[in-house]
């Protein structure tokens, strides 16, 4: 660093991206109460390492390849005007900037001194962020699969879509460079679609293969409503989520970057979104206030006061409205989280009529349908303005933004869930068996627990006696 004022910008930057990620680590212990509040007493450790599980899974694969999808994939590879896959040999897991690194000359020719100076500091942390990015996404899938799906399969569910294919559009559409975004326009700031649509469509193209649990529907067909066993710990999770967006949210944005960097004129943005466009955190603080009353709202009207969908439809309305919460007038956010709950509750209930879809908690619906909705109305109200401030770009369209929806829910997230799971279940691994299912899939442990509390008690009475 050559100045202080180099020193502390890495200093700022580097805290930044530290700060979100506790907040986003809120997101993972919100989905965990919400998932066990949501499923039935037998099934509720289960339920538990399911989740908990994906954590050190894909954590371990985002190091090995899922980060440096992000930086060698922006092309598609081959989508760009032919060209193929980026260096990134700041990505690589055995780059010297993977590990602790202060900042000292590079020991390989592949990085720079400009590397070491800066990446060095910043590198984990940014990993860090998008790891827990990854965490959401298969988290998403979890609720959705809850009571009947076995773990392992889950869990290599978990490790394609966290470390493999929200990545790849990740870098499609969210890179600066993408190929989306200079050919589509595609616009998409705080994930409707690059987190949020893709995990809905994948945890779809799992249902569609995993059936419904055994008690949803009637034999007439009819569904049944299997109730949260405790609404108030559904609630507690879902405030928990709300609280780990401000993360979500402040992680998309670039903090500090000069002008010129990113070919514009002035001297230093103070926080860019992650397609280097300006904004400020104190625009999509408002914005995501709105969307989230909006949503509330809907979610209290379109319900009938159902405290479940209530409070789903806080978070749909953040999701619809998050692909242009960068640039949303604070109406214009209110009522697009409002209209994308409406969205999602309605779509929520008629793709289970029509084609006896047990999604245990409305993750599709939630995340699916509203960043769907989200992505396509972001391209109507956005229409024309500028998806890059580099030249060259596309601008967003009602079109471009519809294309991206589609890639989104169905090419990178319906698809490759529907080819994985039908690959576990010929292998017979991906659901529980039905006698399982039925008893419980803690059974096995409730007993042993409950032989240990009787050998306690019996030799607690021996004592008194």
């Amino acid at each position: 660093m050559d100045s202080e004022i180099g020193a502390l910008i890495v200093i700022f930057t580097e805290f930044y991206y530290w700060a979100t990620i506790p907040l986003m680590f809120l997101i993972h212990v919100g989905f965990c109460m919400y998932e066990v509040g949501a499923s039935r007493a037998k099934k509720h450790m289960h339920t538990l390492l399911k989740n908990t599980m994906l954590i050190p899974l894909v954590t371990i694969t985002f190091i090995f390849f899922g980060w440096w999808i992000y930086f060698a994939f922006p092309n598609g590879p081959f989508i760009y005007k032919g060209l193929g896959l980026i260096d990134a040999p700041s990505a690589v897991p055995w780059s010297e900037l993977m590990g602790p690194h202060l900042g000292g000359p590079p020991v390989s020719d592949a990085i720079t001194a400009d590397d070491t100076a800066f990446w060095s500091r910043i590198n984990g942390v940014f990993w860090a962020a998008f790891l827990l990015f990854s965490w959401t996404a298969a988290s998403i899938v979890s609720g959705a699969v809850i009571e009947r799906i076995r773990k392992t399969a889950f869990w290599i569910l978990a490790i394609v879509l966290g470390s493999g294919t929200w990545i790849i559009d990740a870098a499609w559409g969210w890179h600066w460079d993408g190929w989306m975004v200079k050919l589509l326009g595609y616009h998409d700031a705080y994930a409707s679609g690059v987190i949020h649509a893709v995990s809905g469509g994948f945890a779809l193209g799992v249902l569609v293969v995993l059936g419904p649990r055994l008690a949803k529907f009637a034999l007439d067909g009819t569904p049944r409503d299997i109730r949260p066993h405790n609404p108030w710990m559904v609630c507690v999770g879902l405030f928990l989520i709300y609280t780990g967006f401000w993360g979500f949210y402040v992680a998309c944005n670039v903090p500090i970057i000069a002008a010129g960097d990113i070919g514009a004129q002035g001297a230093v943005f103070t926080a860019t979104t992650i397609y280097l466009t300006p904004t400020t955190l104190s625009g999509i603080t408002v914005n995501f206030l709105m969307s989230l009353s909006g949503g509330l709202m809907m979610g209290y009207m379109v319900s009938k006061g159902d405290a479940f969908w209530t409070y789903s439809g806080g978070l749909a309305g953040v999701i619809t409205a998050s692909a242009g919460n960068d640039l949303y007038y604070p109406y214009q956010a209110l009522i697009i989280g409002a209209i994308g709950t409406w969205i999602a509750y309605k779509m929520h209930f008629w793709v289970e009529n029509r084609f006896k879809i047990d999604d245990a908690v409305g993750a599709v619906a939630v995340h699916g349908y509203a960043g769907f909705w989200g992505l396509v109305i972001a391209g109507f109200v956005l229409w024309g303005h500028p998806s890059s401030g580099f030249e060259g770009y596309a601008s967003i369209s009602p079109w471009g933004q519809f294309a991206g929806a589609i890639i989104m829910f169905w090419v990178l997230g319906f698809i490759p869930a529907w080819i994985v799971s039908k690959i576990l279940q010929g292998a017979g691994v991906l659901r529980i068996p039905k006698e399982i299912e039925i008893l419980g899939l803690d059974f096995g442990s409730m007993e042993e627990h409950a032989v240990r509390d009787r050998e306690v008690a019996e030799t607690e009475l021996q004592h008194a006696s």
